[in-house]
């Protein structure tokens, strides 16, 4: 087990180092703006939507490694999805961050988001792991507020 908590440790760290889709959109048609106040967290998640699927997404900002983490990892998993994916997508990973029964098991298969299944044993985490997805969230539904995970 202490072998796959290093491998997700490294998984983290790498795309905390490199994040993947770290830029503006400047033909993103969703936009919005997170704020982590324990942390510090900012991002600003660029979503381009065309015909109920996310055809690109992207993100700027500057954060802890598991929130960079978390954003970078959740930008590959939704390209490509539509609107609805996105949405399933955002319930299961809530889930698994949150849920403390760990019987219950992952709702499906996440993929390499899996990495951060840790972060529920730490609840200050939480919200780092989960400010790239309810800034999508705002995004998606074009809300103005920023978005904060307090």
């Amino acid at each position: 087990m202490s072998d796959l908590r290093d491998l997700y440790q490294e998984v983290i760290f790498d795309h905390y180092k490199t994040p993947h889709n770290y830029h503006a959109l400047p033909d993103a048609n969703h936009v919005a703006h997170g704020h982590n106040r324990l942390c510090g967290d900012q991002l600003t998640i660029y979503v381009q939507v065309e015909d109920d699927r996310i055809k690109d997404i992207g993100f700027e900002g500057a954060g802890c490694a598991i929130s960079t983490a978390s954003a970078s990892l959740m930008t590959d998993a939704l390209k490509e999805k539509t609107l609805g994916e996105a949405e399933h997508l955002f319930e299961a990973f809530h889930h698994m961050v949150t849920d403390t029964d760990t019987d219950t098991g992952p709702v499906q298969d996440l993929g390499k988001l899996e990495v951060l299944a840790g972060v529920r044993e730490f609840p200050a985490r939480v919200k780092c792991a989960t400010l790239a997805w309810h800034t999508l969230q705002a995004a998606l539904k074009d809300r103005a507020a920023p978005v904060s995970t307090e």
